[in-house]
């Protein structure tokens, strides 16, 4: 009072709350006068204060607003939330303020009253009404209502304002005074009394300064009087439970936060007593008041609450648990005396407790969708034209609900900026607003007071613009928890905490959840796991986990109970991964959610055969009006108007039709669906082809980053003046049942797209010009302002997978559980092969398969972060319709139009050209890289004697032997299941660069002690080759399927548990034929052991027979000699086999038999006269026996099942050849044959080869007596390698003797063709390297490839082992060349060596011509194509004249292209600069690029080269002498950094990417220029100019706190361990790279990531290697800190302080202030030898739940790390054990954490 006489304008500040306004309001109407209020936000204008236009009758008036009104008429302007206006706005007040005095934009000009009054009396009233001279009362006054800025968020007062304000701090009442105003009321007993103390006590304890200082948000003592007045009704209800209501704690404080006021609770003895169940048990409607009768405690209170204008419907859908039960009655209870919120997570039920609350009393509701760009006046009023072209004023559905007394329900106040909120304050407290056309609303008791006082009618009031706000009015908010700790998303402020009564709505429990979906779906199926897993992952603490939760509400598990009903199916895997979209979660939520899935036992289903070939062949018809899309059917839609039903070109694909199919079944349950996946995978071709099957129209709209909620629903145009609103798609869509089809829907902001929301869920949705959509269910009737969805509307959104490198908005994390959702991936390799060749009908099989495999492998390096694009079916589908159209184009040019986008991109560059040759593209190869095999003639083949084979003639007979025969049944042990790892092949195409015999090669991954020791080739079930191999240390079968591209493996060490002692053992293969032609036979020579051995289902089956026994194994473990091998028993090896399973064994230097047939199950043992050297498979039933001394030569046949004759063979030959190297079972076909002995002749005939022959032709052998032998003579191979040295030890170590020379040779019979390994000292000298005895020394040895028809040699060298074992030694003689091989069925061959790598080969010259001719069409080169050059040097600069030199130094560092003078220049020659030739070295100055044609770099001579690569070392060297570095310390940086240059250039690219994402422009609103704004349209016709938009960084709001870093500490693992078991897996050298990938990757990003590397070991747990403040700046400081820790690992003491310097990075890094907080861990698997409990480790990396803590082992010795890393908790450790994995590790982390905001 005392300002107001001294006519001063008042500042009232203080904390929020109404008592301000309150204070204020109450002054006037003491005083008596009148008031303007206005609700300042930060959507109000200038032109909210001082003049608005209007159009009326086509003409634009200046109508007054507040402020002019309140100083014309003499009234207090009450300006409430100074704060929240934009800076620049207020000042229009400031001459008001201090001089009264204001220029109006329609010409007039405010005048103080004094001076108004002077000028008065010098001049009239009318020459100062023609000179617009108005005065301003003398009773103006202002009240601005503001809180203090900065310890509450907004914008600070302009310090010329504030000046012009007296200001008074209003405070909470006192304790005492509060208490006495609150039991003003008369409360029942003192008991009561008490309590309400209590909570006084508690209330003023918060509002302390120490509460302050701890960050504590203010508590609403404004609010204690509604909670006063519900336990005024419920005297029992719990205090705890009260607070709760006004200070919800528990869902906005952390956990100190939380902590504190448990604490200040249990002092005021508040305490939580669980929730006390409560229900309503009776409701009694009458008109708008309705008593209902609640239950709490065992007692029955009555209420008499608001209710709605409707009939109260009990009966709904909604299925009431006791929960549910407790949750209606608290909101009933609320409901008595204030509005309310729910808080509760995603798909938690919010939105159906609030239809039942609606249902219940009989209200209808109003959804008000809020979203973040939403202003004040989208809230409250919307501006419109009449048909006239008037502008007026529509009210909004928050007003048209007051006005009606519908139930306002505000879905999202966690996205609506709380500045705009603001205007809200007046009518949740008292029932007022005041509208922005100057209409009011007021309480029903103050209307009618008013009414009464001046004896008005309702016509009247409403002539005046005042309107009561209905007394059943309610607004009910619905928002998300808070995110504790982030600044943006705290939307629970001190402000908003004043504004409604809060209840927490958790999540279903397990019991709670099953009730519901058994009473919602009626039968569905066991859900037991299901709910275990949610409920597991809901109650982790874990983050990754709990985000993973929310993508399974009770929504979305609903939706699958339906699916399941309708659909049944047992594959629980795939339905959840399917609900989380777990195909584009990041690796680690991805490998946390199978942990999880695993540990419930919902696992994988296993593929076989049958759903294999259920997936293949799924097909799809539309046949008699009906659609079946594999086993769904449904009918098919008749449309009105075929216009809008998709006809596209769509080729059916296994993969796209089974994921049509299950969309099919959502959509006929009703759904909307959201389909996610890459760019490029067909998403759009399978919804148009899915809705052209089902022939539905569709209605499309594309959205993008500028979309609005505005135009989302409508397009406002101008028309003749009138604002004209056209339908969108989306409204048309609803109108008319339509499909509507959403693409980039990731690209809109996700508050835009939220607003679709309302209209999936519910039906219903608020158009920008005041329409309604409403539900099909409804019950309203359409009209202007109602729209009806039609019921066959339908949903379907298309969207890029959320996270890098898309960047868009999540679409699926913010509204994913409302839509069914599809991953759309790119096809699998049948699904896309099967495509392709639709698209490309003549493009070879062979072309499609490696551009299929290629970018599979290319999309598989994208996801696991290797490189940013994620390569799509679409690149590869123009690729396919290019060389279809242009067939004599290379694939090599075509994959250009692809790759050139990264060309520039070193690293990316070398990625992709390694892929492409891995998988046979030749990227970069030419014409000139055709590396075959010499050839060189081959010896003739000459007769050298012959074979008479005794025969059944009367001469001879005497001479056949009849054997004995004993036949037995065969014994089986088994089968036995074992288990079978399966794995896929990492096949890399040989033929990339350079085109040889040698077509593709891949390793066996195998233990580093273990070794090959046989191979052999069966067609398997599908008739293609599978080929199979066995290792000897451990004994374990691998089998690789050649089509499907997968290997098996199965570890035999339970049949052969050791190798220890003398025990070396041999084992060979042999193929089966069908029936068991998924079966090998295996024979461990030493022990004599057979086994059947399934590689298809894992399965041995052990084969006993009385002629084969077992050996037991020798366990001395330190023989003293060399074992004497006894007679072994040997397996007769063949490439054919027959069809009863025949298998022969022989003893060898003995004189057993044994002919094994297992099909029959029989052996027959048989007892040879002679002792058996060799026996050699000459046909099914035939053997050649070589007897051991004499080495005579013998046939046996088995003329009977149980007949066999033995008949002898004289040989008419000069010399005896006693060893054969290979007997073919199958002969040569004529025409080969005739080419071989050049002379055309039909015969029997067999090849052979031995140690002295090329190859032998035995013509007529074995059908006829005699045979002729053609042999082709060879010098006698060395025997002793003149390379190798003795091994001194010889005699004391047991070595085996060589492998079986047959394990070297093959025959092809189809080419005539005997293939050998030799080794290279036994090749023909002018045969290898000339001039490099090291790269001799590198290849394994060569195959001699022994061409009969073509009677020519050659000699392919076989590439060195990739892997050598070190235990190679002691079971080869290393004299021997260590290949295996064995033929496949296209006359290829396949090696294997000792160290497991396989290599095919063509050496058939028709299949090496035709190979040759597609390998040149590939890349592009044709025979007869003329080639020519043409030289063009477009830059006309001398290129023999270049002094190559540094440059001049430009200082003000313009941009210089071309010239050859400058510095940092580009596109120019002779000086340091980018893009140009001849200059010594690159310098980047940060100008743009123009880069010259590669070939100008290659004109440039060699003279000039050498000056400028001696100046690039000139300056490389003055670089390391200015970082004090020497070039031997430069090298091993280089090796460390080379290692990690990949990895770190991928998470440069990410941080990047993010980082330009975090800076993306926003619109600036209420701009003078730029584009025009929709929502402005109408200002812009009255002539207002802040009608713009544009582009522009956006200020960070006032008050909202300043982002700081990211803290990340690694703490790496130095101790004596690390060096120690280096040699053994590398450990300490991993662990440098992982310290260098992270000083590279974040170098230049220190303000937004702070990172420090600590170590620890047996000395201690906290060792500095990098500090936050000092990171090393250049490679030497780099190399620095990997050479401490080298150092320090090798000289530190023994121990281990893992668990004390985990626990202190945490403890140390959670203290410091930062944005987010992160330790890992770098440790080997040590824990056992230190007595480290896995649990105690857990606790301490989960023991902060504000640190995301991970372990990374890196050594492991047997499988330590992989067994801890399971006890440890899920996504919070990783075993890496290769290096390049652990820049994978790290990618992991930090793009699924780090980066995730």
């Amino acid at each position: 009072m005392q300002k107001d006489l001294l006519g001063q304008d008042v500042f009232l500040i203080g904390p929020p709350g109404p008592f301000r306004r309150q204070v204020a309001l109450m002054y006037l109407e003491l005083t008596g006068r009148e008031a303007e209020y206005v609700s300042l936000s930060r959507d109000t204008t200038e032109s909210d204060l001082k003049q608005r236009r209007e159009i009326t009758g086509g003409t634009a008036y200046y109508l007054d607003q507040s402020a002019v009104k309140a100083a014309l008429k003499g009234r207090v302007l009450v300006l409430e939330g100074i704060e929240k206006a934009e800076r620049n706005v207020l000042p229009v007040l400031n001459n008001l303020l201090e001089n009264r005095e204001m220029q109006l934009d329609d010409g007039r000009f405010l005048v103080a009253a004094d001076r108004y009054d002077k000028l008065l009396e010098e001049h009239s009233k009318e020459e100062l009404d023609s000179l617009h001279l108005v005065r301003v009362s003398e009773n103006f006054r202002v009240i601005a209502l503001g809180l203090p800025i900065p310890r509450y968020q907004g914008n600070p007062l302009d310090p010329p304002l504030r000046s012009r304000f007296q200001a008074r701090d209003i405070n909470p009442l006192p304790f005492k005074k509060g208490e006495i105003l609150i039991m003003h009321n008369q409360l029942p007993n003192f008991w009561f009394s008490f309590r309400i103390a209590q909570m006084l006590s508690f209330a003023s304890t918060m509002l302390t300064a120490e509460s302050v200082t701890m960050g504590l948000p203010d508590f609403p003592l404004d609010n204690l009087k509604h909670i006063v007045s519900i336990m005024d009704n419920i005297p029992n209800l719990s205090s705890h439970e009260m607070i709760h209501r006004l200070y919800p704690y528990t869902v906005m404080l952390g956990p100190d936060g939380k902590t504190a006021v448990n604490d200040t609770l249990n002092k005021f003895e508040l305490v939580d007593k669980g929730m006390i169940e409560s229900g309503v048990v009776g409701l009694n409607k009458d008109g708008t008041r309705a008593d209902v009768t609640l239950q709490h405690g065992g007692q029955q209170y009555r209420l008499n609450v608001a209710a709605g204008v409707l009939n109260g419907n009990t009966q709904s859908e909604f299925v009431q648990t006791k929960y549910h039960d407790t949750l209606l009655s608290q909101m009933l209870q609320s409901h008595l005396v204030h509005d309310f919120a729910l808080i509760g997570p995603r798909g938690c039920g919010k939105s159906a407790a609030i239809k039942k609350f609606a249902d219940l009393l009989g209200y209808h509701i109003e959804p008000i969708m809020l979203y973040q760009d939403m202003t004040s006046r989208d809230l409250l009023q919307q501006r419109t034209t009449l048909p006239n072209g008037d502008t007026t004023w529509r009210p909004s559905p928050l007003a048209t609900a007051a006005k009606d007394g519908s139930l306002a329900v505000l879905d999202g106040v966690h996205r609506i900026n709380p500045g705009s909120f603001a205007v809200l304050h007046r009518l949740i407290h008292e029932r007022e607003l005041q509208l922005f056309d100057g209409s009011r609303l007021l309480h029903t008791d103050k209307y009618d007071n008013i009414k009464t006082l001046h004896g008005y009618t309702d016509q009247e009031m409403e002539d005046r613009s005042i309107y009561p706000i209905h007394p059943s009015f309610r607004m009910v908010a619905l928002s998300e928890p808070p995110v504790v700790g982030s600044s943006k998303q705290q939307w629970l402020t001190p402000e908003i905490l004043t504004m409604f009564l809060y209840h927490k709505i958790r999540p279903l429990s397990r019991l709670e959840e099953t009730e519901v979906i058994q009473k919602l779906v009626p039968g569905v199926p066991d859900l037991d796991k299901l709910f275990q897993l949610v409920h597991n992952l809901r109650d982790s603490t874990d983050a990754t986990l709990q985000s993973l939760s929310s993508s399974l509400s009770t929504r979305q598990l609903i939706r699958i109970a339906r699916v399941l009903s309708a659909y049944p199916s047992n594959d629980l895997y795939n339905i959840v991964h399917k609900a989380c979209l777990a195909r584009f979660l990041p690796r680690l939520a991805r490998s946390a959610l199978d942990q999880s899935l695993e540990s419930v036992g919902i696992l994988p289903p296993k593929s076989d055969s049958t759903t294999t070939l259920l997936h293949d062949n799924i097909t799809c018809e539309v046949d008699n009006g009906k659609l079946r899309i594999g086993n769904t059917e449904v009918n098919v839609f008749i449309p009105d108007n075929l216009t809008k039903v998709p006809d596209i070109l769509f080729y059916d694909n296994p993969q796209h039709l089974s994921v049509m199919e299950d969309m099919l079944k959502d959509f006929t349950l009703g759904e909307h669906l959201l389909l996610v996946g890459n760019q490029g995978v067909g998403k759009n071709k399978i919804i148009d082809k899915f809705l052209q099957l089902l022939n539905r129209p569709r209605e499309y709209i594309q959205l993008h980053r500028d979309t609005t909620v505005q135009t989302l629903t409508l397009q406002p145009t101008v028309q003749d003046g009138v604002i004209i609103y056209e339908d969108s798609p989306l409204v048309k869509a609803v109108k008319q049942g339509h499909i509507l089809v959403v693409d980039e829907a990731d690209k809109a902001p996700t508050h835009v797209t939220c607003v679709l929301k309302t209209l999936v869920e519910s039906g219903e949705m608020h158009l920008a010009d005041g329409r309604r959509i409403v539900s099909a269910t409804s019950g309203f009737k359409p009209s202007d302002s109602i729209i009806v969805s039609h019921p066959e509307f339908r949903m379907m959104v298309l969207a890029n997978r959320p996270g890098f490198p898309f960047l868009g908005n999540d679409f699926f994390g913010a509204m994913g559980d409302i839509f069914s959702c599809h991953a759309i991936d790119n096809p699998d390799i049948q699904s896309e092969m099967s495509m392709l060749k639709q698209y490309g009908p003549d493009v070879p099989e062979a072309t499609l398969k490696k551009l299929v495999l290629a970018f599979g492998e290319l999309r598989d390096m994208a996801d696991q972060g290797l490189i940013a694009y994620p390569y799509s079916t679409r690149e590869v589908v123009n690729m396919v319709k290019h060389l279809q159209k242009f067939p004599k184009e290379g694939l090599t040019t075509v994959v250009k139009n692809v790759f050139d986008f990264d060309s520039y991109n070193k690293e990316v560059k070398e990625s992709i050209v390694d892929t492409m040759k891995k998988h046979g593209i030749p990227l970069g190869a030419s014409e000139a890289s055709v590396k075959l095999a010499k050839e060189i003639p081959l010896p003739p083949l000459e007769l050298q004697g012959k074979w008479n084979i005794a025969s059944t003639g009367l001469r001879q007979k005497t001479a056949l032997l009849s054997l004995p025969v004993e036949t037995h049944r065969i014994s089986v042990k088994g089968p036995v299941q074992m288990y079978l790892e399966n794995k896929l092949l990492d096949r890399i195409e040989a033929r990339s660069n350079v085109f040889s015999e040698q077509e593709a090669y891949w390793s066996i991954p195998m233990e580093e002690v273990n070794m090959i020791c046989d191979v052999a080739v069966s067609k398997g079930r599908n008739k293609h080759d599978v080929i199979y191999s066995v290792s000897a240390n451990p004994i374990t079968v691998y089998s690789m399927d050649l089509k499907s591209g997968s290997l098996n493996s199965l570890d035999l060490y339970d049949v052969f548990p050791s190798t220890v002692g003398t025990y070396k053992p041999r084992v060979k293969l042999m193929p089966l034929s069908a029936p068991l032609d998924d079966c090998i036979l295996l024979h461990e020579e030493v022990t004599n052991v057979i086994l059947n051995v399934n590689m298809e289902i894992g399965q041995i089956t052990r084969i006993l027979c009385p002629g084969l026994p077992e050996t037991p194994i020798e366990k001395r473990r330190f023989p003293s000699s060399a074992p004497k091998p006894s007679n072994q028993f040997k397996m007769c090896h063949r490439t054919e086999t027959d069809h009863f399973g025949t298998v022969a064994f022989y003893k060898q230097d003995g004189s057993s038999i044994e002919i094994i047939n297992l099909l029959e199950g029989i052996t027959h043992t048989i007892s040879s006269p002679i002792n058996i050297s060799s026996m050699l498979p000459v046909s099914h039933t035939q053997w050649l026996i070589t007897e051991a001394k004499t080495s005579s030569k013998y046939l046996l046949d088995r003329s009977n099942i149980e007949e066999f004759t033995l008949r002898p063979i004289t040989e008419e030959i000069g010399e005896v050849e006693s060893k054969f190297s290979l007997m073919s079972t199958l002969p040569l076909s004529s025409g080969i044959l005739s080419q071989a002995l050049n002379e055309n002749i039909t015969s029997p005939n067999r090849v052979y080869s031995t140690p002295y022959t090329y190859s032998t032709i035995l013509l007529g052998f074995p059908d006829l007596a005699t045979s002729e032998l053609y042999t082709s003579s060879r010098e006698p191979l060395p025997q002793n390698n003149t390379y190798s040295q003795a091994d001194p030890f010889f005699k004391v170590i047991a070595k085996p003797p060589a492998p079986d020379p047959r394990s070297g040779v093959a025959y092809l019979p189809e080419s005539g063709q005997i293939i050998q390994a030799l080794p290279t000292w036994k090749v023909p000298k002018d045969i290898l390297p000339q001039g490099d005895e090291n790269k001799a020394r590198d290849l394994s040895g060569y195959l001699e490839v022994c061409d009969l028809a073509h009677h020519k040699l050659r000699y392919v060298p076989i590439p060195g082992t990739l892997h050598v074992s070190p235990y190679a030694s002691w079971l080869f003689d290393m004299s021997d060349v260590n290949v295996f091989m064995a033929p496949l069925s296209n006359d290829g061959l396949v090696t294997i060596d000792i160290g497991g790598c396989v290599r095919l080969w063509e050496t058939s010259v028709v299949h090496l011509e035709r190979s040759l001719n597609e390998w040149r069409n590939m890349i592009g080169v044709e025979d007869t194509r003329p080639l020519q050059l043409n030289v063009e040097r477009e830059s006309g600069r001398d290129h023999e004249d270049i002094d190559p030199k540094h440059g001049k130094i430009d200082p003000s560092n313009n941009p210089h292209v071309g010239g050859g003078q400058w510095a940092g220049g580009v596109g120019g020659s002779g000086t340091a600069g980018l893009g140009g030739f001849g200059g010594p070295y690159r310098l980047d100055s940060g100008n743009e690029v123009y880069q010259v044609p590669q070939w100008e770099k290659d004109a440039v001579p060699e003279s000039v080269r050498k000056a400028a690569h001696e100046m690039a070392q000139k300056a490389f060297k003055e670089r390391l002498r200015e970082i004090e570095m020497s070039e031997f310390d430069a090298d091993t940086y280089n090796k460390f950094s080379s290692s990690v240059k990949r990895q770190v250039q991928s998470l440069k690219v990410i941080l990047d990417s993010l980082q330009a994402k975090g800076k993306e422009r926003q619109w600036l609103k209420n701009q003078s220029y730029g584009d025009l704004d929709d929502s402005k349209l109408i200002e812009g016709l009255t002539g207002e100019k802040s009608i713009y938009k544009r582009r522009g960084e956006k200020e960070p709001e006032m008050g909202t706190p300043q982002e700081l870093p990211k803290r990340l500490r690694f703490v790496v693992d130095v101790s004596g361990s690390m060096y120690r078991f280096n040699g053994h897996d590398g450990r300490l050298e991993r662990e440098m790279e992982t310290a260098l990938l992270v000083m590279e990757a974040l170098e230049n990003y220190e303000d937004k990531i702070k990172y420090e590397i600590y170590g620890h070991s047996g000395e201690d747990y906290n060792i500095p290697f990098v500090k936050a403040d000092k990171p090393p700046k250049n490679e030497k400081q780099r190399l620095d800190v990997l050479k401490m820790m080298h150092a320090h690992s090798q000289f530190c003491l023994s121990g281990d302080h893992t668990l004390e310097a985990t626990k202190f990075a945490i403890e140390s890094i959670g203290k410091e202030e930062a944005d987010e907080h992160f330790v890992i861990v770098l440790s080997d698997a040590n824990f056992d030898r230190y007595g480290i409990r896995p649990t105690r480790f857990a606790d301490i990396l989960t023991g902060d739940e504000n640190v995301n803590a991970y372990a990374i082992f890196i050594g492991s010795l047997g499988d330590q790390a992989i067994r801890l890393s399971k006890q440890l908790p899920m996504g919070h450790s990783f075993v890496c054990m290769d290096t390049k994995n652990l820049p994978q590790i790290l990618q992991q982390i930090f793009t699924s954490t780090m980066l995730s905001t």
